[in-house]
């Protein structure tokens, strides 16, 4: 059931956009204190922003971003529509289903087939799970990542058929050996052909990278396997649609992808691989995100819905219960710093920093995808940390941390503020955020460098500026900071 909570709770709300988005600018929470926590909600799972890029700007300025073959060029072109959205839980879904249905250009070589999975995880993300993993089936990066161009009748490729079971929806133990025989059968003849060869039906399109940028599905029925098969109980002549309706049905289908979502917006989860031994953590948080996939339609957004009106999501239990992936330290940081109304090469350096921290976007380690958690922090990721946020976070002329700074002298209201008030009302503006005492002590220690500190003074404020500026860099290196 959802718990009655104030509409004002400046905490809640922050909660919310940190889950559902990247965090949330000093302005950006007013905005939704303003509208209300179920409102806010409502706009954040019907975005209705078309989020128009300045492509003509990009593109004369980043001519790689032209057709997005480089993985460093996709990579960046994400992270700007990341830290630029006003749609952000779509893209928070795009960064999700990236994570779930991992893909990697490593291996197709080039970028642009990605970014137009990813294009198809904006479209369809929230909608119904049966016609997200059809469309996956479809994806023409994902016939090739996981060589379903080689899934023939009379030669079958066991890959897409394991996946799609294993990783994809139901998740070890919940199918047998013969399933996955079967269930690749069932997608034999779904392929890939390149536009420009279509006529010529060639069943092995693998030359690449430059004819083959704009892959396209195709379905050969003279390939498909017409012969009877039995899938999880089932018997028919099945295609690869068939499959998706029964995989869609099972109960381990929505216990799986709602363990996911659990890890993911909620609270951190045992690495994937030791779901099949060990319990959720919360199997009443995946109860009640299982009924409402049932209960929808197979609705994505309805299992968000249910997820972010619970008790479970609103305790103070599952605050700061995740730790931040790269991508949301660096679109975080990105978004609250601001200054990125005309492309930068910042785009760039952020894309190499979350590379570095352990989480290269277009190209996960494995199908399995990032496993998450504690698997994130380490001694030299944690440097990278330290290190991004320092330099974007360095220039008190950044519009975003202008704000900041501006913000926190309203608060004096004319007044000098003490080391402790400066280092409260940071953490206020950056959060709110709480802290552990010795953090906390730690960080007062620090601002009593600048003493008290005045804005109201054309004299005094540059000083009050740079204390801003140190205390907040300071603030987002925190362990804490590092936690969603």
């Amino acid at each position: 059931m959802a718990t009655t909570q104030t509409r004002t709770d400046p905490k809640l709300m922050a909660h919310l956009l940190r889950r559902a988005g990247f965090g949330a600018t000093p302005a950006e929470l007013d905005l939704a204190l303003e509208r209300g926590y179920e409102a806010t909600l409502d706009d954040l799972l019907d975005p209705t922003a078309a989020d128009v890029l300045p492509d003509d700007l990009i593109r004369r300025y980043h001519v790689d971003q032209s057709d997005l073959r480089g993985s460093p060029a996709a990579a960046a072109h994400w992270i700007y529509r990341m830290a630029t959205t006003d749609s952000p839980l779509r893209e928070k879904m795009c960064l999700f289903w990236h994570r779930v249905f991992a893909t990697g250009a490593t291996k197709l070589i080039q970028a642009r087939v990605v970014t137009s999975q990813i294009d198809m995880f904006r479209e369809h993300g929230m909608g119904s799970f049966r016609d997200l993993l059809v469309q996956l089936s479809r994806d023409p990066a994902m016939l090739m990542w996981l060589d379903n161009q080689d899934n023939h009748k009379d030669s079958i490729n066991e890959n897409y058929g394991r996946e799609i079971l294993e990783l994809f929806s139901m998740g070890v133990g919940n199918y047998t050996e013969d399933d996955i025989k079967e269930c690749a059968r069932a997608f034999t003849g779904w392929r890939v052909v390149n536009p420009d060869y279509m006529s010529i039906k060639m069943r092995n399109n693998t030359a690449r990278p430059y004819g083959y940028i704009s892959w396209q599905f195709e379905y050969d029925d003279e390939d498909h396997d017409h012969g009877e098969k039995t899938l999880l109980g089932e018997t028919g002549d099945f295609n690869g649609e068939d499959a998706v309706d029964i995989i869609c049905k099972q109960q381990a289908t929505a216990e799986f992808i709602a363990r996911h979502l659990y890890h993911f917006f909620v609270a951190d989860e045992l690495p994937v691989p030791q779901w099949p031994h060990m319990p959720p953590r919360d199997p009443a948080a995946i109860e009640v995100m299982t009924k409402a996939y049932f209960e929808s339609g197979y609705s994505i957004k309805e299992m968000l819905r249910a997820t972010f009106t619970s008790d479970f999501f609103k305790s103070e239990a599952s605050r700061f219960a995740r730790i931040k992936s790269p991508a949301e330290m660096v679109v975080g940081t990105m978004r609250l710093a601001g200054g990125l109304e005309i492309p930068s090469g910042d785009t760039y350096a952020a894309a190499s920093a979350c590379a570095n921290m352990g989480q290269a976007l277009m190209a996960p380690p494995s199908v399995e995808g990032w496993q998450g958690g504690s698997e994130w922090i380490n001694t030299g990721t944690y440097v990278e940390r330290v290190n991004f946020v320092g330099k974007i976070l360095n220039d008190p002329d950044r519009p975003g941390v202008r704000a900041v700074i501006d913000r926190i002298g309203r608060t004096a209201k004319g007044s000098a503020l003490s080391p402790e008030k400066l280092v409260g009302a940071c953490l206020e503006v950056l959060g709110p955020l709480d802290l552990l005492d010795s953090t906390h002590r730690n960080l007062v220690d620090y601002a009593t460098k600048f003493g008290e500190v005045s804005f109201s003074d054309e004299v005094l404020s540059p000083r009050a500026d740079e204390a801003v500026v140190a205390l907040i860099q300071l603030i987002v290196s925190t362990q804490e900071y590092q936690m969603a």
